[in-house]
């Protein structure tokens, strides 16, 4: 028999770790209900022209494609064999596949809203917390299934949605310790007005592609692969200038307007950033203007977000999101516009595990383990546990009956603080001890006091 394995790209998770995921989770849920957010999930598949088409170039390559059903049916095996050669041949075919895997949480909402948009009350505010799936090369950081967090506004063109969704992500970061975080913010109508000074809004997809590579490729890679997409070498150089801007927020603008300022895309895209800056200024974001800030998807019309991880770990994005002004379009429900934005959880979990940013008591499950000393002293233990259970303070009794060495370990292996013994005397004098075993102080105290003690 072959060793069991994992589908690479693909983890699963311990006690340890869940709780641990449930820590982030936990914070990111709360921080969203505050803010007046509603929870959603979508099915983990959708039809496929749902999703092809939605995520640009790239990302419709990543897409994890599922095999229709009865594939293996002779009836049909001469038509089977010619949908594959053309699945081979990088086409899609609904003979083999109608369905794939969802790439994101925001096409699903899209699909969602423009479905059910009669029945909702606008804006609405949604979130939602559910895995996706992405046929991406593994490597540290990056899965082929990840969870993600999604605060979406739909019906609603107001700039204070992207004000908020700013200070959630603040919000967030500050209860999960992440102090070096930044979050990076630029705007598509900047981007497209940059197209338009180098030749047309034709180019804006070619341009767009190719700077989101910045961070990993640098900039001759960036500049050689625009070459090949067919800018001129003076596109190119206005292209360069852009990417090179530096300064404080302040001169950022400044400088975009002497390269852009001429567009109108460029003044409503300067325009709209600065709208946000100035209402962000009286929080201490490290809110950061960056022009290189591209974020190569089709469906983004207005600002975009980015969150960065602290430098000191080399993780890069752990957050994302921007304005979609048409989304429902695409499934023929016009003019619902929305914002939104992203968490990246599996990343912000290995980036607060090397910084080493999670609670002590994260690990803590069970509260209190009664020891189990005997048939008629385990009957006394499992009736006052149950009455400590219904206070809500997590308990167990020890399976079975065992020396104490034994159930000292089991304790100390599953973090549990504190331990109650009930043995002959105990049940005698109606009472029972209670151990710290962090602080190794002990106490007797009566049985109906029990359900008064502060664990």
């Amino acid at each position: 028999m072959a060793k069991p394995s994992l589908p690479q790209g693909t983890r699963d998770f311990g006690p340890d770790v869940v709780r641990k995921r449930n820590y982030i989770l936990n914070t990111i849920k709360n921080v969203f209900e505050l803010y007046g957010f509603l929870p959603l999930e979508t099915p983990a598949m959708e039809n496929l022209d749902t999703l092809m088409g939605k995520y640009g170039e790239e990302g419709d390559k990543l897409i994890f494609k599922i095999l229709n059903n009865g594939l293996d049916n002779p009836d049909k095996e001469k038509q089977i064999r010619e949908d594959f050669e053309k699945v081979l041949q990088g086409k899609n075919t609904k003979g083999i596949t109608e369905r794939a895997l969802k790439y994101d949480l925001t096409i699903p909402f899209a699909r969602y809203v423009a479905m059910n948009h009669s029945q909702l009350t606008f804006p609405f505010k949604r979130y939602q917390v559910q895995p996706v799936w992405r046929a991406d090369r593994p490597q540290k950081g990056r899965y082929r299934e990840f969870y993600q967090c999604d605060a979406d506004v739909v019906g609603s063109n107001a700039l204070l949605n992207e004000v908020e969704l700013a200070s959630i992500y603040h919000e967030v970061f500050s209860r999960l310790k992440l102090d070096g975080y930044e979050l990076r913010i630029n705007h598509r109508k900047i981007l497209t007005a940059l197209a338009e000074t180098c030749g047309g809004a034709d180019k804006m997809m070619d341009i767009t592609i190719a700077i989101d590579k910045l961070d990993k490729i640098g900039i001759d890679k960036v500049k050689e692969e625009l070459i090949q997409r067919g800018l001129t070498a003076d596109q190119v150089n206005i292209i360069e200038k852009y990417l090179n801007i530096t300064g404080t927020n302040d001169e950022i603008l400044v400088s975009l307007s002497e390269i852009i300022g001429n567009s109108e895309n460029g003044k409503k895209g300067i325009e709209q950033v600065s709208f946000i800056l100035a209402n962000l200024q009286s929080q201490t974001l490290n809110l950061k203007l960056d022009p290189t800030l591209a974020r190569g998807l089709n469906y983004y019309t207005g600002i975009i977000f980015e969150a960065k991880a602290p430098d000191i770990v080399k993780m890069g994005s752990i957050g994302g999101g921007g304005r979609y002004d048409d989304l429902t379009g695409l499934f023929g429900v016009p003019n619902i516009p929305g914002v939104g934005i992203s968490f990246g959880v599996d990343r912000i979990y290995d980036v607060m595990e090397e910084l080493n940013l999670f609670p002590p008591d994260v690990h803590v499950g069970t509260q209190v383990l009664f020891f189990n000393l005997g048939e008629a002293e385990s009957k006394k233990s499992f009736e006052l546990m149950q009455q400590l259970r219904h206070r809500g303070i997590r308990s167990e009794l020890y399976h079975e009956t065992a020396k104490f060495d034994k159930q000292f370990k089991y304790a100390e292996k599953k973090n549990i603080p504190y331990i109650i013994i009930i043995g002959e005397k105990e049940l005698t004098d109606n009472t029972c001890t209670i151990k710290n075993l962090a602080s190794g102080d002990q106490q007797s105290v009566s049985a109906a006091s029990l359900l008064n003690h502060s664990f």
